[in-house]
């Protein structure tokens, strides 16, 4: 049996990991529908982003291929049969107050910070080296590792769709996208819309809200609301005297000012991944709550009704709330929260339902609470349940690997968060958080630990290798 030391190995090549994962994280690859083309699906900045990591996989003599802008392949080895490494690139928008400007990926203690840090460009180029030491060190592998570069993770996936198009289906892989030991059950996960049209209010209102906006993402938590609101002076004024009380009684930040004969008013929350709303502060929800108390015009107070009673982490005041043994209970995330002045308005929920659980059961629900309210439904997007069974030869060996470089126990996990493992036959996420790490996906002054960016590359050469060998 081969002795192999990963980390040290790692380490011999820690001074180039570190510029290489910068030089990677100072490339903007949020999705940007303004420069689309057909070479570039999903913007310049994912096309540069892509570009960048198969430019370096020619440069290790790995064989490399651009699917259309969709999808990248850095592949390594001879065989029937294939270990795939999904990975992805694009990352979520950067949004505001960070220390360090969000792709400048600047090192503070010994951390590099930067939008993509952890989810999921730091992790990318762990699993490339991996792969690189791999090769380096000329070890038998009787199976082809494919890394499977996906662009379009964060929204809806259209990288993946259009990769299994045109490519193979690997044997069996992991995903550095989520947390160590081993994520062997992901919850079923659906982006859904309540749409209203235009509709005349029947009563003319002395205050009106003319717009109300929170959310950028089905799956982040809105860090950020306003709204806009319209009538005299007077009653403007009573509001903001009575919003800066609102504000002091929460401790929370926002901010109030006069407009074109209009109050806006902004409310500071905190972002978080959608799978964990808990671990935010919705700021649509707080700021729909505030607004409760005054009378709008029907179509707005309707809205405003809606967030403050149905609008909920769990699902409860919907009656879709559900749990097992496996994965826990069902999530939900409100992440899009939105009003015009003529009364369209849509609320977007981004639900993650247990394993075992039935999905088509919570869009019955959902369907029927359209009818009752009115209103158009709409599934944007739904992702069934990944879920391997514990004694599965992918789990055992991630397992072994695990417990070797860490001498932790290697439990198995369960998450609402959604991985690339899902688009496999036979997948799981290994990584790349550690237990104990602050999650900071998604949230400003992301950053990833260069300690463990090391001992993830290590832990990915490893499973890399023994998965491949037999």
């Amino acid at each position: 049996m081969l002795k192999i030391n990963w980390l040290d190995e790692v380490k011999k090549r820690s001074e180039q990991i570190v510029i290489e994962t910068q030089e990677f994280l100072r490339i903007d690859s949020v999705l940007d529908e303004s420069t689309v083309s057909e070479s570039r699906p999903f913007g310049e900045g994912i096309a540069t982003a892509l570009e960048h990591l198969l430019t370096k996989g020619e440069k290790h003599n790995f064989f490399v291929k651009n699917i259309d802008g969709f999808a990248g392949v850095i592949e390594y080895g001879q065989g029937a049969e294939s270990v795939g490494v999904l990975c992805h690139i694009d990352v979520v928008p950067a949004g505001d107050g960070w220390i360090s400007p969000p792709f400048s990926a600047e090192v503070r203690n010994n951390q590099i910070y930067a939008r993509g840090a952890i989810d999921n460009k730091g992790p990318t180029i762990a699993a490339f080296w991996a792969l690189a030491i791999v090769k380096e060190l000329q070890l038998p592998i009787h199976k082809r590792v494919r890394m499977i570069i996906g662009t379009d993770e964060e929204s809806n996936w259209r990288c993946v769709d259009h990769y299994f198009k045109h490519e193979e289906m690997p044997t069996m892989g992991f995903a550095p996208d989520a947390d160590f030991p081993i994520i062997h059950a992901e919850k079923g996960i659906m982006d859904v819309t309540f749409n209203w049209k235009e509709r005349k209010d029947p009563t003319v209102s002395a205050i009106k809200v003319e717009r109300f906006d929170a959310g950028e993402r089905f799956n982040m938590v809105p860090g950020r609301a306003k709204v806009v609101i319209k009538g005299h002076r007077q009653q403007l004024d009573e509001i903001e005297v009575e919003y800066q009380s609102y504000l002091l009684e929460h401790q929370h930040n926002g901010q109030a000012e006069f407009k074109d004969h209009c109050l806006i008013l902004s409310y500071d929350g905190i972002s978080a991944h959608g799978s964990t709303p808990e671990n935010g502060l919705n700021a649509g929800v707080y700021l729909a709550q505030f607004l409760l108390k005054f009378s709008f015009q029907q179509s707005a107070n309707e809205f405003v009704q809606l967030i403050n009673q149905y609008c909920d982490f769990t699902g409860e005041a919907l009656q879709i709330a559900v749990s097992d043994d496996v994965s826990g209970a069902l999530s939900m995330n409100a992440g899009l929260l939105q009003f015009k002045a003529g009364g369209e308005a849509k609320i977007g929920l981004n639900i993650r339902y247990p394993v075992t659980a039935s999905g088509e059961a919570c869009l019955s629900r959902l369907r029927q609470l359209a009818e009752e309210w009115n209103t158009d439904f709409e599934v944007q997007d739904h992702m069934e349940p990944n879920y391997v069974e514990k004694d599965h030869p992918l789990i055992q060996t991630l397992q072994g690997v695990y417990r070797r470089q860490t001498g932790e126990d290697p439990t198995l996990l369960a998450i609402g968060g959604g991985t690339y493992a899902r688009s496999l036959t036979t997948g799981v996420a290994f990584g790349p958080m550690f237990p104990g790490r602050e999650d900071v996906a998604h949230k400003k002054d992301e950053y990833i630990d260069i300690d463990d960016l090391l001992k993830m590359t290590a832990l990915y050469a490893e499973a890399i290798y023994e998965l491949a060998k037999g």
